[in-house]
């Protein structure tokens, strides 16, 4: 739709990033302030996008490190468009078409930061609705930035409604029936641990055939099964939060990781930072906290959220003035 060296605005197309069933996506210029920007736009331009608006000014709000931050959303020369923070890096399907199975500490780190950033639009009442590697950021500095809050859901929208929303592979069993709710995006979280552990999925696309077999379970392969450096503990973890019923997944992506950090003391193998506080007495917050302090350090500006209630916290806070909890 856009080209190289065309200008929009005052944005500036540099080059294309790629393109997908939302939308394309280019690099781009805002030659007012010389800052680089991601554009997307969406392949459906012949829709009513008034009452559209309404979702990239709910996404703008949110303001997480570990989510891809949407700047403004904007309709020039008739073409709609939204601007996004631009991660100079690649996506988490990359990594893993290129590496294969993640070493086990990758992997849980790279869950964590993406536990963050979910468990953060939770709380705002964003669901994603396509979490997946493909729409998993990993900057250079090995920070995690999830992009596509909720453009499947202007894709929803832009639909009428008609449409499922999501990709087969990592779609939760309720979301085939197009009901999607915040248990949804810890079952596609589940699906890409697994993969980012294995190397691969924990099946091929359901056939319409095979729905009643994903309810049932009957699908998945526990992880440690096809790669034996797995531990059972991170395994175990893995199959709940790809439950298939909805009551007995994580509720929380919170809740997954405290699992998650709880699998790793119990004997992953994998030593987390702090692991000496931890063995002299600490208690698993402050093993959290510390996990927290070490992922947020690696960006800066670094805004503080409280580990146990996704609070803001002031820069110099040790203790959440919302929960109380030790940070």
């Amino acid at each position: 739709m856009f080209f190289r060296g065309q200008t929009i605005g005052k944005y500036k197309i540099l080059a294309s990033l790629g393109s997908g069933g939302f939308g394309a996506v280019y690099l781009a210029e805002d030659t007012w302030i010389d800052k680089k920007v991601a554009i997307k736009v969406p392949h459906r331009q012949n829709v009513d996008f008034g009452e559209l608006l309404q979702e990239p000014r709910l996404l703008a709000s949110l303001n997480h490190p570990n989510i891809v931050s949407i700047i403004t959303a904007e309709k020039i020369e008739n073409t709609f468009f939204i601007v996004m923070e631009y991660v100079q890096g690649e996506t988490l399907e990359t990594v893993i078409a290129r590496d294969g199975a993640l070493d086990l500490r990758r992997a849980l780190d790279l869950t964590c930061q993406i536990c963050n950033g979910v468990d953060y639009a939770h709380a705002q009442g964003v669901i994603h609705r396509d979490l997946r590697p493909a729409n998993v950021l990993v900057s250079d500095a090995s920070m995690v930035k999830v992009a596509d809050f909720g453009t499947s859901r202007f894709l929803e929208l832009a639909a009428q409604g008609t449409t499922v929303i999501g990709s087969p592979p990592y779609m939760a069993p309720e979301q085939f029936q197009g009901k999607a709710v915040f248990a949804s995006d810890i079952y596609s979280l589940g699906v890409s641990m697994y993969q980012m552990l294995t190397g691969l999925l924990p099946y091929n696309t359901p056939l319409p055939k095979d729905i009643d077999k994903l309810v049932r379970g009957e699908l998945v392969t526990p992880p440690h099964m096809r790669n034996a450096r797995i531990p059972r503990a991170v395994s175990a973890v893995v199959m709940r939060a790809m439950a298939p019923n909805i009551p007995d997944r994580y509720q929380r992506a919170g809740d997954l990781l405290e699992a998650l950090l709880a699998a790793r003391k119990r004997g992953t193998g994998v030593r987390p930072s702090g692991v000496e506080r931890a063995a002299s007495g600490s208690g698993p917050g402050d093993e959290l906290s510390d996990l927290q302090s070490r992922l947020k350090a690696r960006e800066t500006p670094q805004p503080r959220f409280c580990w146990h209630c996704r609070k803001p916290l002031h820069a110099r806070s040790d203790r959440c003035p919302f929960c109380g909890e030790a940070q």
